[in-house]
């Protein structure tokens, strides 16, 4: 599957990930990096980064990743289960997510993301069970 990051940024527009200013790095069917600004619209009302805001930006990437391992035999890859354990307060600047597949089966596929602030610490650790279904939109 040969989807460009423009391709991705423009079906993204307007969701919540746009929302929230995330950006896609890199994508992959093995690997993707995405990208959040820290700023008010994602801080928790103390002034640090929102836990939730972290589970948006490890799902995103997760199934970023996800659907691109199966958009080629029509097919798409929706979140069953996400946990997230949170490690580090952010204020500012970026947090950047690594996902990374652990199984990629027929129904179903396990994603590992690591989430880091601008000095590669650790920010949060995460993982996604998607569920592969039927495409309802054509692949990207």
């Amino acid at each position: 599957m040969n989807t460009s990051l423009a391709q991705l940024s423009e079906h993204a527009r307007g969701a919540l990930p746009d929302h929230l200013g995330i950006e896609i790095l890199e994508a992959g069917s093995e690997r993707v990096v995405a990208r959040m600004p820290v700023e008010r619209r994602v801080h928790q009302p103390f002034g640090v980064l929102h836990g939730g805001a972290s589970v948006v930006l490890a799902e995103t990437a997760a199934s970023v990743g996800a659907h691109l391992s199966v958009a080629a035999r029509g097919m798409t890859a929706v979140g069953l289960e996400i946990n997230a354990n949170h490690l580090r307060a952010v204020r500012s600047g970026f947090v950047t997510a690594t996902a990374t597949p652990i199984h990629q089966g027929r129904t179903t596929q396990v994603w590992q993301i690591e989430i880091v602030d601008e000095q590669g610490r650790g920010v949060c650790a995460s993982r996604c069970t998607l569920a592969v279904i039927p495409a309802s939109t054509p692949p990207l």
